[in-house]
């Protein structure tokens, strides 16, 4: 049975990406490799027993790799409001004491700007503009056939694949023959 690891975030960026960049080998053409890091704040609102609002806020950890890094960097600043999908991925490391620590991330497939808390479109640090963008860009129906993604990892993206069409609805006007009712 397949599986499926799929994130979908909205929220607000706690901190500016840390770009780096990966050392360049022969396999890459000697070109290093851009990752962003950065926390994504969402929070979920609610009323207590006692008709009291709630906030419950949770910060994730995002990577984003080589385009999506490059937008980041050039777009992305403390207080953007962005859209995410991406996939969870935990990993390991040992920290100077020697304990093995874990790290949950959310590695981000595609990314874009919605605004900024701020101000929708306001200018951000560093002389760059936030594209003007709606509050929320929900995908758009393709106009085409469905499209089937090639394999990838073994799993086969469903993205971009057309709704099946309605059912045509049941002609209620032609008399029936006989009359079935149980009354």
């Amino acid at each position: 049975m397949p599986s499926l690891n799929k994130v979908l975030l909205i929220g607000n960026v706690g901190r500016d990406p840390e770009v780096r960049y990966l050392d360049s080998g022969p396999a890459q053409g000697g070109q290093s490799t851009k990752v962003a890091t950065f926390t994504l704040a969402t929070t979920d609102r609610y009323r207590d027993r006692s008709g009291e609002l709630r906030e419950n806020t949770e910060w994730h950890n995002l990577v984003l790799w080589r385009q999506l890094a490059d937008l980041a960097e050039k777009y992305i600043r403390k207080g953007s409001q962005i859209y995410v999908e991406g996939r969870i991925r935990t990993r390991s490391y040992n920290d100077p004491q020697g304990q093995k620590k874990y790290m949950t991330e959310i590695v981000a497939d595609n990314v874009q700007l919605l605004g900024r808390r701020d101000g929708e479109g306001a200018p951000m640090q560093g002389g760059y503009a936030a594209p003007a963008a709606p509050a929320y860009q929900a995908p758009a129906a393709p106009a085409a056939p469905a499209y089937q993604a090639p394999v990838q990892d073994g799993y086969r993206r469903r993205e971009n694949v057309a709704p099946a069409p309605a059912p045509a609805a049941p002609d209620f006007g032609a008399p029936a023959e006989e009359d079935d009712l149980p009354f």
